[in-house]
């Protein structure tokens, strides 16, 4: 009898040990779960200790509130100018409503999926091919949109889309890359002809300058022997005049005349000495012999200069 007791008190204890492992649940940080009771939806449990009433309650749904990314498969999509390319990108999503995510759709993951597909195709077909390079940030933000918007009766969240591949066929490769070539080789040229017309410019302007400068320089050369030139006749004239002024003050003193008519007849003879030295051939004055009267004649003149002053 003791014995059926013991046995009976230690099935009774697994039992509750048992009912007890199935009906308290733990749930980890950042997720929530979805309880039915009698397969209605009844609560949602967030993180932290729970016990459920065994076979009422039920666990149905798992959901982690974590972000989530999501490879959105590459597929074919045709441009506005009927280029097929290959793309593929990667979604970023978040379940913020674990009850709408259970209960809204049967996998959100799937429909998801297909929305970001059918958004890109659709963003893809309203652009050319050379524009879906430019235009990433502009077709991401279209995917967003579109998925976030109908994502919001599922209890999800879309936070980024981003394309990873863009693959258009070989043939436009090609085409492309002898296009950029080209492109390349205009800008070399165009900037090899800006800095040759720049290089002309920059010699003309010399050349120019250079002009300007000995111009100028030559200008001033002029002047400066044009202003020593009037000077040299400016202080010649003068020191003329103070020549003859000395003369006629010397012709007046007394005996000046005298001494003149020395100096004229020694002049004389001196220059017609020179004058046969010279050459050959000699012409001279018919009066040669009459040295006085030539003399007498210079003084008069002297005299007359010297009387015309005094008076």
């Amino acid at each position: 009898m003791f014995s059926d007791s013991v046995i009976m008190l230690v099935v009774l204890a697994v039992v509750v040990i048992i009912l007890f492992v199935k009906t308290a649940v733990v749930v980890p940080q950042r997720s929530e779960y979805v309880v039915e009771r009698l397969g209605k939806y009844h609560n949602t449990m967030g993180a932290g200790f729970h016990i459920l009433i065994p076979f009422l309650d039920k666990i149905t749904y798992r959901r982690s509130l974590k972000e989530e990314v999501m490879d959105i498969p590459s597929q074919t999509c045709i441009t506005r100018d009927n280029v097929a390319v290959g793309i593929d990108g990667v979604l970023y999503i978040q379940v913020i409503d674990a009850k709408l995510s259970a209960y809204g759709i049967e996998n959100y993951y799937v429909a998801a999926s297909q929305l970001a597909q059918t958004s890109l195709r659709s963003a893809i077909g309203k652009i050319d091919l050379d524009k879906t390079f430019e235009e990433r940030e502009t077709i991401n933000r279209q995917v967003i949109e579109a998925v976030d918007e109908a994502a919001q009766n599922w209890g999800i969240k879309v936070l980024r889309y981003e394309i990873k591949d863009i693959a258009p066929p070989a043939s436009v490769m090609e085409a492309m890359e002898r296009q950029m070539k080209a492109e390349r080789e205009k800008r070399a040229e165009i900037a090899t002809s800006e800095g040759d017309r720049q290089a002309r410019i920059n010699r003309a302007e010399g050349m120019r300058q250079e002009a300007i400068s000995i111009s100028e320089g030559e200008k001033q050369k002029r002047i400066n022997e044009a202003e020593g030139r009037s000077l040299e006749i400016e202080l010649l004239a003068k020191a003329t005049a103070q020549g003859l002024q000395a003369v006629a003050a010397a012709l007046a003193s007394d005996g000046g005349v005298t001494a003149a008519n020395l100096r004229v007849a020694e002049k004389y003879l001196t220059e017609f000495g020179n004058l046969a030295k010279a050459g050959n051939t000699m012409i001279l004055p018919a009066n040669l012999a009459d040295i006085a009267g030539i003399v007498g004649t210079a003084m008069t003149v002297m005299q007359d200069v010297g009387v015309k002053k005094a008076g």
